[in-house]
Formats: C-alpha cells, sequence, structure tokens
C-alpha cells in the first residue's frame, strides 16, 4: 500500500486455496535470487497481472524457520521502505510469490515499526465503515476513495514459535491490515473503490 492519509472496508476470506505446502524452486529462486530490494510487480504487466489476482498459499512451518522466510522478511522490509517505493505495506503476491505474507508499517507502536506476518488471515472487522484515499505500489498513478473498517483482528502464526497468535488494530493501520490481507485473496484496492483518480 501506498504512503497516504488515514483512510479506512471489507475484506475477502478464502480458505479454499490456502492449504500449506512447501516452497517450491521457483518461489526458492524468487527469494534468493532477488537483490534486497525486490521487484514490485504491477497490473501494468498482464503477467504481472495473473500474480496479483491469484489466492495465496499458507507457508509450512518448516518453512517458516528457514532462512529462506527469514530473507523473505528482510527483503519485504526494505522493498517496501525503498524511497522509490514509499510505502507502508506490502504482500507476497506484489513480490512474485502466492504465500499468505505481508509487511505492515505499525503506526500504532512507538517508532510505527514494519512487522511481517506469516499466514495472516482476517478473522473479524468491527467498527464503521469510513471512506479514505488509498494507493497501491502494485497500481502506480492511480488513487481511489475506498470504505474501509475502522478496526480488525488479524491471525497469524508466528515463525519462532510456531503459536498461533491474533491481533486487534485500529485506525490507519488497520487500514494498511485490510488492504494487505486483499492482496492475498487476488483483491486490489481497485475492486473496492467509489471513485478511481489518476495521478
Amino acid at each position: 500500500m501506498k504512503k497516504l492519509f488515514p483512510t479506512l472496508l471489507a475484506a475477502t476470506f478464502c480458505a479454499a486455496c490456502s492449504g500449506p505446502r512447501p516452497l517450491n524452486e521457483a518461489e526458492l529462486r524468487t527469494i534468493e535470487d532477488s537483490p534486497a530490494v525486490m521487484r514490485v510487480l504491477t497490473v501494468r504487466s498482464a503477467d504481472d497481472s495473473l500474480v496479483l489476482r491469484t489466492p495465496c498459499r499458507d507457508f509450512t512451518d518448516r518453512d517458516l524457520r528457514s532462512p529462506a522466510f527469514q530473507a523473505l522478511c528482510e527483503k519485504l522490509i526494505a522493498t517496501v521502505t525503498d524511497p522509490g517505493q514509499d510505502g507502508v505495506g506490502i504482500a507476497g503476491p506484489q513480490v512474485g510469490l502466492t504465500r499468505r505474507v505481508i509487511a505492515v508499517q505499525r503506526f500504532d507502536k512507538p517508532g510505527a515499526p514494519f512487522e511481517v506476518y506469516a499466514n495472516a488471515r482476517p478473522e473479524a472487522l468491527l467498527g464503521p465503515l469510513v471512506s479514505g484515499r488509498e494507493g497501491c505500489l502494485s497500481i502506480p498513478s492511480l488513487w481511489g476513495s475506498v470504505r474501509r473498517h475502522t478496526s480488525i483482528v488479524v491471525s497469524h502464526k508466528n515463525p519462532r514459535t510456531l503459536a498461533q497468535e491474533t491481533d486487534t488494530v485500529h485506525g490507519f493501520t488497520a487500514v494498511i491490515f485490510q488492504h494487505e490481507l486483499d492482496h492475498l485473496e487476488g483483491v486490489l484496492f481497485t475492486d473496492r473503490a467509489d471513485t478511481l483518480i489518476a495521478e
């Protein structure tokens, strides 16, 4: 998600395509062979669009504890924080991996750190729907007015302990989570926008 003013809609759930399977050779190459700042897929490419529209699968427990996953976490954060991106969140499909992983800037925590969430899912959408301006690293030069819930309950797996955890998130950070979790279902903000504005 591109950096912008706080904005706030419902997330889409997909369980059918999310079963865990080990990382395959192509996925491992995507992680290991890419530079620290990964290429961000965009809708300007038909091939990229197919990836962006593909629902994602979970990681296996073994993969979550692997050096490849650790490298992916580092590269996701390096990519979304790169000055050329200027983002507040990014999801696996945006770097070519149809896996349930997102990196989100936690504006609700001191220092607004970026954190990575594996096998992430929305468990509940709470509060009213509020409209706000939204953009996406994968949809350059386009903004939209999107309605998002003011709070969300997110489940995810801790890669160190393999414990299932949940977070309840509010405000702008909840908007980022909803946007990035949509990516894991192949949903883009343009699918939810009331209006779209080209830069």
